[in-house]
This record gives structure tokens, sequence and C-alpha cells, in this order.
């Protein structure tokens, strides 16, 4: 079996990041936030084996959803990360979210800083089945589901 335990995103601001993904859909916070500064650490250490040698600085936190799929949120302090231009998509593209109210937490998402950046969208003619893009206020796409990849997918003829 593979099952998804959780994804990493890069935010300029972790403090606020944390609060803007519990108080707006709901996150919980269940480790962190740590702090990574290359030079109290060993010449051969974990941050520096998986994220690299030129990261010098970093903070980071895990939270966690409601069907157990982690969030793990990266501050990048030293160098900075830039984000990508509108449009290049190599890469992490976005993190879809399985949602109860979408107009809600679409509602919520723009009143907390974020946006909408598409219509609602059907995509199975005849099914209650609906799709949303929206942004969070750090630039990463969040496409929301009312139902599961399964129910939405699964079964469908091309």
């Amino acid at each position: 079996m593979i099952a998804i335990t959780h994804i990493g995103l890069s935010v300029p601001d972790l403090d606020q990041a944390i609060r803007w993904y519990e108080e707006v859909l709901g996150f919980e916070k269940i480790a962190g936030p740590y702090s990574f500064d290359q030079k109290s650490e060993n010449e051969y250490n974990m941050t520096n084996d998986l994220q690299g040698q030129e990261v010098r600085k970093m903070r980071n936190a895990h939270l966690t959803c409601g069907n157990q799929v982690g969030l793990e949120l990266f501050e990048f302090v030293e160098p900075r990360r830039t984000q990508m231009p509108k449009g290049k998509y190599d890469g992490f593209f976005h993190l879809c979210l399985l949602v109860d109210d979408m107009e809600a937490v679409a509602n919520r998402i723009e009143a907390a800083g974020g946006k909408k950046t598409s219509e609602l969208w059907n995509t199975r003619k005849g099914k209650p089945y609906y799709l949303q893009y929206c942004e969070d206020p750090f630039g990463n796409i969040l496409e929301l589901y009312n139902k599961s990849t399964e129910l939405m997918y699964g079964n469908k003829e091309n």
C-alpha cells in the first residue's frame, strides 16, 4: 500500500501561515515550529542532507487535517525561496482539500487574505460533484472538492 502522509509547502512567514491554516481551514498544529541554524548543527545533519547544503536557516511546523494527512509548512529564512512566477508550474502545482461547504470555505479564504481564482465548476453532468480553485495569501493554489477523488473521477467515462 502507498498512501500520502503529508505535503510540504514553502511559505514566506511560518507563524502567519500556521495561524491562517488553523483559523481559516481548521488545520491543527501537531509539532513545531522547529528552527534550523546551520551554524549550530553538526557538519553532516539531516536538514542539509534533505534540503541541500545551501540552506543555512529555516523553520518548519507540522499540521494535520480531518483525514490524518499532514501539511508541513517551511519558511526558508536563509536563503529565502523565491516564488514561482504565475503560469510557470514546475514541480508542486496545488493542494486539493475535501470540504463540506465549498462556498463557505471559498468565502473564508477570500475574507482572510486569499483569493478565489476560478468559478465553481461541476465535473460530472448530472452529479453534484464540484471543484473550485483558490489561493492562500502566500500564493499557493488550493483546489476545493466537495467529494473525494474516487467519487469525482472513478468510473468516469472519458
